[in-house]
């Protein structure tokens, strides 16, 4: 009964105590006046947005995040000139994460804005162009991959895009589009081999030395070497394209599997440069075919000879810019290169066809 007592007495004492002396009154805040236009981060389309799938018409997620100050009106969303959304509810009046689905876009140039209302009256617009491009065709006879390097890493037969290894970067300069590939140590591109590989196969590309280091891989696709699985050099089956030599002579050699063993095109003087006179982009191309082997420095023929056919057995992965992982027990790793216009073919090109090529690419 005491405690019962105790209980009601503290009650009371709480109850009085709950006054204006002891707890603050709720008093509206006033945000203050509205000082700042609204601001859009627009993160999906961005600037020079290249769209590239097979369909003729297709589907974009656009991304933009709007801020202002005191509250946001109105947020709208127009595409080549006409409005496409509209939204006015936010559950957050300060920040809106908008998520819009469009489903018509079509071949060629693009223009989107976004137009960001506040309570105030004040506006603000965030305009970017992109561009949704035709699905390539490729132009060649036989051809089956091609990589511009264009600014991102994708394969454009196929829309697919290759796996970046460590930090490969991109040029800045090109032959032909608006860029190209740019090796970087450790690191390199990695691409599935499926529907590449033939009884006959060419490669060809254009290339900016980087002389250091002194030796690396360029185009490999090798098997797995269980007996040196951390130091892989299993060269019966697939090919190994590469350079080696000093910072003034770096020879480009060719070494081909054909099941039991492995068959070497090493041109010697011929397939070599020295790179601190020959600064510029070369082209280089290699064919192979169930009887013969080439390897082309700009259109000529550097090394040549006889050969079996070649063995694909266990190739299931092609490195582009090094000898990792398949060709490393030689050090013949990441290429600190330029790459550009990258092209494989399901044929044994000819030299006239490879000179076609070199004349048709040449800026």
């Amino acid at each position: 009964m005491k405690r019962y007592n105790l209980i009601i007495i503290g009650l009371a004492f709480f109850i009085f105590g709950c006054t204006d002396s002891y707890i603050d009154e709720i008093i509206a805040v006033d945000p203050g006046p509205d000082m700042e236009a609204p601001e859009i981060n627009l993160t999906y389309p961005v600037e020079g947005t290249l769209i590239r799938v097979t369909e003729q018409v297709t589907s974009i997620t656009i991304n933009a995040e709007v801020t202002d100050d005191i509250e946001i009106q109105s947020v709208k969303f127009s595409l080549n000139g006409s409005e496409i959304a509209s939204f006015d509810e936010f559950k957050d009046f300060r920040r809106a994460m908008l998520q819009l689905d469009y489903d018509n876009i079509t071949n060629g140039e693009h223009v989107l804005t976004v137009t960001a209302n506040d309570l105030s009256g004040k506006t603000t617009t965030k305009t970017v162009n992109f561009e949704k491009v035709a699905p390539y065709v490729p132009i060649y006879d036989g051809e089956i991959f091609y990589m511009p390097f264009d600014g991102d890493n994708m394969e454009l037969v196929s829309i697919r895009n290759a796996t970046r290894i460590g930090s490969p970067a991109f040029a800045g300069t090109s032959v032909q589009g608006s860029n190209a590939f740019a090796g970087a140590a450790d690191s390199y591109l990695s691409f599935p081999t499926a529907g590449l590989l033939n009884e006959e196969f060419s490669a060809v590309f254009w290339y900016k030395i980087n002389n250091v280091p002194d030796r690396a891989g360029i185009l490999t696709i090798g098997p797995p070497d269980p007996n040196n699985p951390t130091n892989m050099n299993n060269r019966t089956h697939g090919f190994r394209f590469f350079r080696e030599g000093s910072p003034t002579n770096q020879t480009f050699k060719l070494n081909v599997g054909n099941g039991t063993n492995d068959n070497w095109f090493d041109g010697g003087g011929a397939a070599s440069i020295n790179p601190t006179v020959n600064t510029d982009w070369i082209h280089l191309a290699f064919t192979i075919s169930g009887t013969t082997v080439a390897v082309y420095i700009d259109g000529q023929v550097v090394s040549q000879g006889t050969f079996p056919g070649i063995s694909w057995t266990g190739t299931d992965i092609m490195s582009i810019a090094s000898g990792a992982p398949r060709f490393a027990e030689w050090g013949h790793l990441s290429d600190r290169s330029f790459f550009d216009e990258l092209r494989l073919f399901n044929k044994a090109l000819s030299q006239q066809e490879i000179q076609t090529i070199i004349a048709a690419e040449t800026p």
